[in-house]
C-alpha cells in the first residue's frame, strides 16, 4: 500500500520478519513452540503461539500447531512482527476520526497532512501520538518500533483508512494478511492525462538513481522490490482522469511511482512532478483555473477509500469505506464542471 517514507525506507513487509529454520539431523523430538523460542531471538512462547494461531508458522510448507513435534530436517518458517525497540512516544490530545472500533482493532480515517508516526522532523502531531493519548491502555506491541498498533502506513498527504491493532494477537494475525497481500485495498486517485483503458502496472520499485527522495520502477529485480497495481477508469475529465487503484503489494509510494511511470502523475503531487500543468491549453484563464485547484488541494490527489480484511477474532471478512474528503471533492467538482463546459 502507499507507504510513508521515513528513516530506513521500509515497505509494509519490512514491518515483519520472515524466518526459516531447518532442524538439525540430530534434532530430538521437541514441541514446535519450544523449538522456535530456542531458535529466534526476542520471541516469547506467547508470541510464537499467537503466530501459530494466525497461521503464520509452517512446517514443510504446511500450517502446524504449537504441539507439533519437530523432527530432524523439518523446515520451519514463520512470519513475525519485528520486536519493539526502546522508542518513547509522547501522548498528544489530537482528535481521531474513528470509523470502527472493537476490543482488538480500530479503523481511523486519517486526514491529509497528518504524519502517521514520529520520525525525522516529525516528532509530534502524528497519528501515533494521538493513539497513545486516546488509548492509554494500548500496549507496546511487537512490530511497532515506537509505532503502537500500526500494521501499515499511508503517506502524510494521502487521506483515508488506516487499520490499527490493539493487542498482540490482532497484530500478529493482521501482519500475516499484509505479508501475504490478502488485504483488499482500494484508492481513488486523480491523475494527469486521459487514460484510455483499465490496466495494470508492475515492476520492481526502488530508490531513484537521480533523486533518493523518490521511487522509480525498474525491470531489474536487483534494483528494487516487486510491485503490482491494478487501475480502473472511473471518470474522464478531459485533461485529468479519476481512477481507482487496487494494490497487490505495499511498496513505498507505490501508486505515485507507478502512475508517473506510465506517464500519468497524480494531480498536484509535487514529489513526482504532478504540481505542474502537464496537460491542457496555453490560455491564461486555464492556467489560473489549475492554480486555483492546486491551492484548494495542496497535496497529491490520493485517498485510501476502502479496506477489507479477515477479523482476528471472528475470522469473518470485514469491509470498510470512507468518502472523499472536502478538498478532493471540491477539486473533482471543479474539474467535472470544466470538462462539461468543454463538450
Amino acid at each position: 500500500m502507499e507507504n510513508e517514507v521515513f528513516a530506513g525506507d521500509l515497505d509494509e513487509q519490512d514491518l515483519y520478519e520472515h524466518f526459516k529454520v531447518v532442524a538439525d539431523k540430530g534434532q530430538s523430538m521437541l514441541r514446535l513452540d519450544k523449538f522456535l523460542v530456542q531458535r529466534i531471538e526476542n520471541a516469547s512462547r506467547n508470541r510464537i503461539q499467537n503466530a501459530v494461531e494466525a497461521g503464520s508458522v509452517l512446517v514443510n510448507g504446511k500450517p502446524a500447531k504449537s504441539n507439533y513435534k519437530v523432527k530432524p530436517l523439518d523446515e520451519v518458517s514463520i512470519v513475525l512482527p519485528h520486536p519493539p525497540r526502546d522508542t518513547e512516544v509522547y501522548p498528544e490530545n489530537i482528535p481521531l476520526d474513528i470509523v470502527y472500533e472493537d476490543e482488538s482493532l480500530l479503523l481511523v480515517n486519517k486526514p491529509a497532512g497528518m504524519v502517521v508516526h514520529p520520525g525525522f522532523n516529525n516528532y509530534s502531531g502524528t497519528l501515533v501520538n494521538a493513539l497513545v493519548y486516546h488509548f492509554s491502555q494500548l500496549p507496546q506491541l511487537p512490530g511497532n518500533d515506537g509505532r503502537p498498533g500500526l500494521v501499515h502506513r499511508i503517506d502524510k498527504d494521502t487521506s483515508g483508512l488506516l487499520l490499527i491493532s490493539k493487542n498482540d494477537k490482532a497484530i500478529t494475525f493482521l501482519a500475516k494478511q499484509f505479508f501475504d497481500h490478502s488485504i483488499t485495498r482500494r484508492y481513488l486517485a486523480l491523475v494527469w492525462g486521459d487514460i484510455a483503458a483499465d490496466g495494470l502496472v508492475e515492476g520492481y520499485i526502488g530508490r531513484s538513481l537521480k533523486d533518493r527522495k523518490i521511487m522509480d520502477v525498474y525491470q531489474d529485480a536487483d534494483k528494487g522490490k516487486w510491485s503490482r497495481t491494478h487501475y480502473k477508469v472511473l471518470e474522464r475529465l478531459g485533461y485529468l482522469t479519476l481512477i481507482s487503484c487496487e494494490l497487490e503489494t505495499g511498496r513505498t509510494h507505490q501508486i505515485r511511482a507507478h502512475m508517473k511511470h506510465i506517464g500519468h502523475p497524480l494531480f498536484n503531487d509535487s514529489t513526482y512532478g504532478g504540481d505542474k500543468i502537464l496537460k491542457g491549453t496555453t490560455f491564461t484563464r486555464y492556467k489560473q483555473f489549475v492554480q486555483n485547484c492546486f491551492e484548494l488541494m495542496p497535496r497529491q490527489a490520493l485517498h485510501a477509500q476502502s479496506l477489507g480484511f479477515i477479523h482476528p477474532d471472528t475470522r469473518k471478512y470485514m469491509h470498510f469505506e470512507v468518502p472523499l474528503p472536502a478538498d478532493f471533492t471540491s477539486v473533482l467538482e471543479k474539474w467535472t464542471n470544466y470538462s462539461n463546459q468543454q463538450q
